[in-house]
């Protein structure tokens, strides 16, 4: 489209060209010619020039030189007024209109849509009604459109609020001046045409004579058309190699041959472009068999062909403007052609659809949707044109390559699925006769001789292409007429009668035989047979909805069906009639056996006339129905019994040498997705039969094709063990067909039940097998042709809800009083479910303490045509069966009967039993004619074998212990029925008989139970006196251990009687002071996970180490996205100095799994070896980077923790309180720089900033008259340092070089001073990590951390202290002289950071990890004493809290207000502090209090002093106060419990007081810094304490507004409207396009996608994604490797909707949300992404650096 400056920037350069041009063409003679002449001479000279222009230029071109005078010509004035003049006098359309790209999300409504294919798109759904229904959503696949306005599609709120009904009036009355519409006609008719011609132009040299140059240059282009045979790769490959392009070029030409359909390559002679092809085609077959497409184009030709195509946009412009150019345009489209054998212009375009290419159909779809599917008339006659023309183009999409969604032939969905048009084209048309002649056409090579489909060796793609047609029947017939007219009636019946002769193509088509013998050699083609059945499962039940719907079409549908069923002369008898006796009775019957003779799963015809008949059952019409008495039910239940009984022999297993193909068909027989049509209709094809039949005849003919007659005639006897195990598997099939004849009655017409009801009693028999979720029902339920199951309507009443907890779904649960309706024979079971259902029931009811006995339901009363069935159960033959079945079990002949035959036949009599019980019940004993009870105590009665005495003989036997309660139950019911009969109530006896044994069965289970119970409290005590013994005998053999434990529990547990204890309470919770508490001696003996073998942690002893990750991280980042750049020289502060910002840090995290270091080393060279043969095992580990899975929990690890243990202490108070007074704060910083200066290895720098120009001066004019000496430190007390075994000395440099290598994104060097800076770091930053995890969850500090988080903590600590013990003491002391710089200014250099540039926590731990190097001497290791170490880290801490409180001071801006409580001495102290330290730096005081001073303050440094607290734990082992274990973070009392273990006072302002006159200095000088003068005017952004905690961002709670967010994302790199993947960082919120070869960036020298670049500055490399469209979270850990996880969001069922499959509407669940932000804060991304790639086996690797 063309911009508005554009527009005014043409007409100002030269207003009157373009309306001197248009008035000369109007008052030309043939106006058509001159407009020619003009697209003639301008055309080439715009296009395809042989320097090509920008497409701004040539956009600017054609609107000045031909669009502009077009647009003159059109409105006969300036065109900017006449646009304006339309402007005035119309509206906005109705109709959205709004066509949808690929990838679009649109939504439906499943309460108002006349049918699902009814949409809205993004913007009129949220203003519409039914955001507030019960929608879908899903992702489209281009090319349809908004359905909005339209009052077709919508059976309430057609129109969202902002395309208003009222606009319509306003647009009838927006009709053309006379003169306008002239014109626009005229101009339309001549360009129309001429896009026409140029986009169905086939000659590729010659123009047109009208249109041909006068000279003709020798310019022409070799174009590359788009294929799908031939991938992206392929083509940059071939266009590489014969074009001469690079790389970026071809990827270029690729992506626009993809997007456009073709684009020009080259452009040269007619001789140079003939090689270009000659070499595109060999270059491209070297790949494929099939070369590209490329042809060679003139210039002009292709200038023309290009100009045609922005005409198509312009008229989508013009065409927009007003409702009469749209009118205008659609009558020029659809008039005449002069020449009548040619079509009209817009059918020409649809005729030449096939051939065109991708770019030119969607303009030309573009151009159809936004005209003639925008107007109700317009739209019929295109459909009238479209049908016409039916046929002919889905021939040319069949042969098309391309998609369905750019081709023509997907307008139909436009058209067919409007009702009254739908109606308008079988009438006019008779649109269903043309699209199934289309099918049968497209078809007919597949017909054999017997003029039934054959399908071997038919084209896949073909075929499914051809599949699509059946949508289109489908659609037709998606909405019945309410009025029939004769017409309509007419043409349905011709439509219907051509249907039936498809159906008669695929009766008995695909016939199999049984293969004896050998095995069958080929697998015989079956897919394509049930495809088409799944096609038709819909069509087949809407045209019996039509028929219902009209009694006369009823009654002609069923006479056409029934004559059609007895044209198809598949499968004849090959035998006469023959007599077969049984009981006295005959039955004249043709001999047939399917296990020898040709049978077919496909019987349409049969089955739509079951579904016909039981409707005209249902309607009534039945009645109408002439000479019903001559239909012959025998000859019509024939095929669906033959099918039945093949899929009974197939289950047998008779069959087996026919190989998987036709186990396949039965499963789809009577699988959900066919068994609507197929299983079930045979079944109700039986029903009728036995409805019309004699029962004893019925049951005898279903003997014979069973192949049981023989059998059950005892005219057969056989000791093959083979034949017995198949007629006991054949008698099990034949007994259950009996069960779903007789009791299978909920389909409305063969008893009074309603949809609803068969709903009910599918979802109750589904939720007996186990509970199940709401997506598992609805796949497991039938649909009907608008993809609706009714499982909304009914789940309530017969389920209740269980909801999801943090992962899994929600489930629903039968309730029980619907568990009365289980069948266990319910004949939708697969043979897994039925005895996974039985199980589960006879579970529940054992539970329940009820019997065992599964009883069948009570069914609904046939309706009066079915109520003959009942005498099936009655009859004679009926009864012979079941005797003959029990007499076998009787005799315990184990080769004659099986356990599940006679469940079977015992379910038989339990419904006849309940069959007369009901009938004896609703009506009096003389009219039921229903006697089974009769029949089954008297025939056989004589010989002791009647059906009753078999049925307590079988009660006894051993081997049916399992039936036992249900032969109980049957015995029962005859006494109730015998009752019933006789008019009395059972007699004493009787309800004695029938409630002892329950009563009996009840005690004998309560007995068993409690013996069962006494015996394992037996058993429990036997195994403790064993236990107890062992562990005596351990104590005895180990007394030397268990004498020492007594000490260290005293320590820890004093008694509280004196004073003294009181006192040693309290000193016990101080971890550093004079009044240090206790190391307390912790024995820690560790299992190895790989060997088994326990080994206690000691310093000398083999190592043992914990599995460690090491890992960046940006989780406490306080300026997202910025990542310090790593200096390899070595310069600059970081990582000696962190700033406050954390931008990175290096977390440490553990599984907590412990090995010895040779097993782990073993392990890791068996893991490296083994990996490498792995396929894409690089995914899930790194072997460079010395990555591998934990043996136990494979947790991603790259590097092991050596366990160094804690020394147990206990602290010389004497002594501790002597050097106290004599080791003041100022004195120990004179002996600290004393000692700095001594120590020549950290000072041959001479940049040191000394006051007063040498050290010693400067500390003695500071800090008094004492001088110290360089060894003065070593009199405060050393002893000797801790030695290590080679095991942990090798552990902890393997451990300091992963940290520093990943840390730092370094090559490993073990000697980079950095190495004990990097540990260092890692330490605090893992606490800093775990402090933010407590606090956001508000846990307390101690005891709430997950054992493998204690474990790791204190590993990590013990490992970061060791650390100077393995790198050169020089680098340590100069780390802590430079480090120490920051809080002294005598030891200061130039580059030392100010107090706001360094995070106190980072420069804390590094402090005290490295002052023990200062007591190295010449040949001797020596470390502080316990004392000495004690003053150390107090007065460390002490200066670091000191500087880190005026960090706080100096960046807050917003102090709380004050309370009105009065002045207290923390109060006084902090505001005397906050005006000495603004005077300091030079600015006002403001009007504070001091209690918003203090308040502040102490909120700043909270999380300082709880990862402190943290630390010292770990490094010294003193136990916490009590308050700090059992109270979450937030309680009050925290703060005075961490300064008690920290030992600070209270009042934290009071170090200022207590070290005066050491701190004042100081204080002047930190304030002094340039740094801080330069950040407080707020020239530079500093850091707010306490520092913001990170979350992942907040998302909406319902998922629409997401995808509404996503809709309207435009890729910042790309122009083009193609498909997007909106991909949302849930760290920062950034929308990314992922997956789009736009957004390709260069990362480390090789090309990534948005997310992994964006991951790699947001995360370190790590990072969480939600893909809107997809609905689902991608986690990434680096350029490779990554996963999907499920996203936060659930439907009301408590599902996720991963791709958005089902569309239900979902909303945020917070729990799931927060498990992901525990996931990310907790840094088990990689752990999460390494387990899920471990479990899903990856064969093809995902380019995840791509996304």
């Amino acid at each position: 489209m063309l911009l508005k400056q554009d527009l005014n920037m043409a007409d100002s350069e030269k207003p009157s060209e373009g309306l001197q041009l248009s008035q000369e063409w109007l008052e030309a003679a043939d106006c058509r010619a001159e407009l020619l002449q003009h697209l003639k001479e301008q055309v080439p000279q715009i296009f395809c020039l042989k320097k090509e222009l920008s497409p701004p230029e040539e956009e600017e071109l054609t609107q000045r030189r031909l669009l502009h005078p077009l647009e003159c010509f059109l409105f006969g004035e300036d065109p900017q007024e006449g646009r304006q003049k339309l402007q005035q006098g119309s509206a906005s359309s109705q109709l959205c209109g709004r066509v949808f790209k690929e990838g679009e999300t649109v939504y439906s409504c499943r309460d108002c849509a006349i049918d699902p294919t009814c949409v809205l798109c993004m913007d009129c759904f949220q203003d519409s009604v039914h955001k507030n229904h019960r929608y879908k959503m899903h992702a489209s696949s281009g090319g349809g459109f908004c359905d909005c306005g339209d009052v077709e599609a919508w059976k309430v709120g057609p129109c969202c609020s902002k395309h208003d009904p009222g606009a319509a009036a306003a647009m009838d009355e927006a009709v053309l001046e006379p003169e306008l519409h002239e014109r626009a006609k005229k101009l339309f008719r001549v360009l129309l045409r001429y896009v026409t011609d140029f986009l169905v132009w086939e000659e590729n040299f010659e123009l047109p004579a009208e249109l041909q140059p006068r000279v003709k240059d020798n310019a022409y282009y070799c174009v590359l058309y788009n294929d799908e045979h031939h991938s992206y790769d392929h083509v940059i490959y071939t266009l590489q190699r014969s074009v001469n392009c690079d790389q970026a070029e071809a990827q270029t030409h690729t992506t626009l041959i993809d997007k456009e359909g073709r684009r020009a390559v080259k452009r040269g002679t007619l001789r140079s472009c003939q090689q270009a092809k000659d070499l595109i085609r060999s270059n491209s077959e070297h790949i494929s068999l099939q070369p590209l497409r490329v042809e060679i184009l003139h210039a002009t030709v292709m200038a023309h062909q290009t100009f045609a195509l922005r005409l198509g946009s312009w008229f989508q412009k013009i065409i927009g403007y007003s409702v009469g150019f749209r009118q205008a345009f659609c009558q020029v489209a659809l008039e005449p052609n002069a020449d009548r054998d040619r079509p009209c212009l817009i059918s020409r375009l649809m005729l030449h659809d096939a051939r065109m290419y991708k770019g030119a159909r969607k303009i030309v779809h573009e151009l159809i949707f936004g005209s003639m599917l925008m107007d109700s008339d317009f739209k019929r006659l295109f459909a009238i044109e479209f049908t016409r023309h039916y046929k002919q183009l889905q021939k040319d999409f069949i042969s098309d390559d391309h998609e369905r969604s750019i081709s023509i032939t997907a307008l139909s969905v436009q058209i067919f699925t409007v009702p009254t048009l739908a109606r308008q084209l079988i009438e006019e048309c008779n649109v269903i006769k043309v699209i199934v002649d289309t099918v049968l056409e497209l078809l007919r090579e597949h017909l054999d001789e017997s003029n039934r489909f054959f399908f071997l060796g038919y084209n896949s793609d073909k075929f499914s292409r051809i599949q699509v047609i059946f949508h289109d029947l489908r659609y037709i017939l998606i909405s019945k007429p309410c009025v029939w007219t004769e017409e309509l009636r007419g043409q349905f019946l011709e439509g219907f009668k051509i249907f039936l002769g498809f159906l008669k193509c695929m009766q008995g088509m695909e016939e199999v035989k049984r293969q004896l013998g050998q095995h069958i050699a080929v697998e015989p083609e079956w897919e394509a047979g049930f495809t088409l059945q799944i096609q038709l499962r819909h069509i087949l039940a809407m045209f019996q909805d039509w028929c219902s719907s009209d009694d006369e079409i009823m009654l002609q549908a069923f006479k056409e069906c029934h004559s059609a069923l007895i044209e198809c002369n598949n499968q004849p008898f090959h035998k006469e009639a023959t007599d077969f006796y049984m009981c006295k009775h005959i039955l004249r019957a043709r001999p047939y056996k399917v296990s020898q003779e040709p049978v077919s799963i496909h019987l349409p015809i049969s089955r739509l006339l079951a579904g016909l008949y039981v409707l005209l059952w249902k309607t009534g019409v039945i009645e109408r129905l002439d000479n019903p008495e001559c239909y012959d039910f025998i000859q019509l239940a024939e095929h669906p019994l033959r099918c039945v009984v093949l899929a009974a022999q197939v289950t047998a297993e008779m069959w087996r040498r026919n190989g998987l193909s036709l186990v396949s068909q039965v499963y789809y027989y009577q699988d959900v997705k066919c068994r609507d049509e197929m299983y079930d209709k045979d079944i109700i094809m039986l029903q009728i039969a036995a409805s019309k039949m004699d029962p004893n005849h019925f049951l005898m003919l279903i003997l014979l094709r069973f192949e049981l007659f023989d059998y059950f005639n005892g005219n057969s006897v056989s000791k093959d063990q083979d034949e017995l195990t198949q007629w006991n598997r054949l008698t099990e099939e034949m007994l259950f067909l009996l069960i779903a004849i007789f009791g299978e009655r909920y389909v409305p017409g063969i008893s009074h039940v309603t949809k609803e009801d068969v709903t009910m009693r599918e979802v109750i028999h589904l939720l007996c097998i186990e509970p199940m979720a709401h997506s598992t029902l609805v796949k497991s339920l039938p649909e009907n042709e608008n993809h609706e199951t009714g499982l909304e309507a009914v789940i309530a009443k017969v389920a209740t809800f269980r909801k999801p907890g943090v992962s899994g779904h929600g489930l629903y649960e039968v309730k029980k009083e619907r568990l009365m309706d289980f069948n266990p024979f319910f004949y939708h079971y697969s043979r897994s479910q039925r005895s996974k259902a039985e199980e589960s029931q006879k579970k529940r009811r054992a539970q329940e303490s009820n019997d065992k006995a599964l009883r069948p339901p009570v069914p609904p009363a046939f309706s009066p045509s079915f109520s003959r069935i009942v005498q099936l159960l009655c009859c004679d033959v009926f009864i012979h069966i079941l005797r003959r079945i029990l007499q076998r079990a009787a005799e315990d002949r184990s080769t004659h009967w099986t356990e599940a035959m006679i469940q079977r036949a015992l379910h038989l009599i339990g419904q006849a039993l309940v069959e007369e019980k009901t009938q004896l019940e609703s009506g009096s004993v003389e009219d039921v004619t229903f006697d089974f009870s009769l029949k089954a105590r008297a025939v056989g009665s004589e010989h002791g074998k009647s059906l009753f005495l078999l049925l307590s003989k079988i009660k006894a036997l051993p081997s049916l212990e399992a039936q036992k309660d249900l032969v109980k139950w049957l015995l029962q019911m005859f006494e109730i029925v015998k009752c019933i009969r006789e008019k009395s109530s059972p007699t004493v006896s009787v309800s004695m008989d029938t409630t002892k044994p329950e009563e009996s069965s009840q005690d004998k289970e309560k007995a068993e139970r409690k013996r069962k119970a006494e015996a394992a409290k037996l058993h429990r005590q036997k195994i403790m006196a064993q236990m107890s013994a062992m562990q005596k005998n351990f104590i005895e053999s180990n007394k030397m251990l268990y004498d020492n434990m007594p000490e260290t529990g005293t320590q820890e547990e004093p008694v509280t009687s004196s004073e003294s204890s009181a006192m040693e309470q309290r000193e016990l919770c101080i971890t550093f002071g004079p009044l240090r508490g206790p190391t307390p001696a912790e024995r820690e003996v560790l299992t190895c996970i790989l060997c088994q073998e326990e080994q206690e942690v000691l310093p000398l002893a083999p190592a043992m180490v914990l599995t460690a990750c090491v890992q960046r991280s940006t989780v406490l980042t306080q300026c997202r996205g910025r990542i310090p750049a790593n200096r390899a020289d070595g310069t600059g502060t970081y990582p000696l100095f962190i700033p406050p910002d954390l931008a990175v840090g290096t977390h440490t995290g553990s599984c907590g799994h412990v090995m010895h270091a040779t097993c782990w080393q073993k392990y890791f060279e068996a893991v490296q070896n083994t990996t490498r043969n792995r396929l894409h095992a690089e995914l899930i580990v790194d072997l460079e980077n010395g990555e591998y899975l934990c043996p136990l929990c494979k947790s991603l690890c790259n590097t092991v923790i050596p366990l160094i243990p804690l020394e147990p202490l206990t602290f010389n108070y004497e002594n501790a309180e002597i050097i106290g007074q004599h080791l003041t704060l100022p004195r120990w910083i004179q002996v600290l720089a004393a000692r700095i200066k001594g120590l020549k290895s950290v000072m041959q720098d001479n940049d040191v900033q000394m006051d007063g120009g040498s050290g010693s001066s400067g500390t003695t004019g500071l800090f008094g008259d004492g001088q110290p000496d360089f060894r003065s430190i070593l009199a405060y007390g050393v002893q000797e340092s801790r030695k290590f075994s080679d095991g942990i000395a090798e552990m902890l440099v393997v451990c300091a070089t992963t940290v520093h290598r990943v840390g730092l994104k370094t090559a490993p060097n073990e000697l980079c001073p950095r190495v004990p800076l990097m540990a260092w770091n890692t330490c605090a930053f893992t606490i800093q990590a775990i402090e933010n995890i407590l606090q956001e969850e508000d846990k307390p500090l101690f005891g709430s951390l997950q054992n493998r988080q204690t474990a790791g903590l204190k590993a990590i600590v013990q490992f970061a202290a060791s650390q100077r013990l393995k790198s050169s003491q020089g680098v340590i002391q100069r780390h802590f002289a430079d480090m120490m710089g920051v809080l002294l200014p005598v030891l200061s250099r130039k580059n030392t950071p100010s107090v706001l540039d360094v995070d106190f926590f980072h420069l804390l731990v590094g402090l005290v990890l490295s002052i023990p190097s200062l007591y190295q001497e010449e040949g001797i290791d020596l470390q502080p004493s316990a004392v000495s170490s004690a003053f150390n880290n107090m007065y460390i801490f002490h200066l670091v809290t000191m500087a880190h409180i005026l960090q706080v001071l100096l960046t807050s801006t917003d102090f709380p207000a004050a309370g009105d409580a009065e002045e207290t001495e923390e109060a006084r102290l902090a505001a005397e502090l906050y005006t000495t330290v603004l005077q300091h730096t030079g600015r006002l005081v403001p009007d504070l209090s001091g209690g918003s001073v203090a308040q502040r303050v102490k909120a700043g440094i909270e999380p300082f002093l709880r990862s402190a607290a943290l630390f010292f734990n770990c490094l010294t082992g003193v136990h916490p106060p009590e308050e700090l274990f059992s109270a979450p973070v937030s309680s009050p009392g925290q703060m005075e419990a961490l300064c008690s273990y920290l030992a600070l006072p209270f009042n934290v302002f009071q170090l200022f007081q207590d070290y005066r006159d050491a701190v004042s200095p100081m204080l002047q000088r930190w304030c002094g810094s340039p740094s801080i003068t330069k950040a407080l005017p707020g020239k530079t952004q500093t850091i707010r304490y306490p520092r913001r905690r990170n979350r992942l961002i907040d998302l909406p709670e319902d998922y629409s507004s997401l995808l509404n967010k996503a809709s309207h994302f435009q890729c910042p790199k790309s122009t083009v409207d193609e498909r997007k993947h909106p991909t949302l960082c849930l760290v920062c919120g950034a929308m990314l396009c992922s997956q789009s070869s736009c957004c390709l960036s260069q990362l480390d020298g090789e090309d990534v996608g948005a997310c992994t670049a964006h991951a790699a500055t947001c995360g370190a490399g790590v990072g969480m994604f939600l893909r809107i469209r997809e609905c689902e979270i991608v986690l990434m850990a680096s350029k490779t490797r990554g996963s999907t996880y499920p996203a936060p969001y659930l439907d009301d069922y408590g599902e996720t909707d991963p791709h958005l499959g089902r569309g239900n509407p979902l909303h945020l669940c917070p729990e799931r949300y927060r498990k992901l932000n525990q996931l990310w804060q907790q840094h088990c991304i990689l752990e999460e992404i390494a387990r899920s790639l471990e479990v899903v086996n990856v064969m093809f690797a995902f380019e995840w650096q791509l996304v």
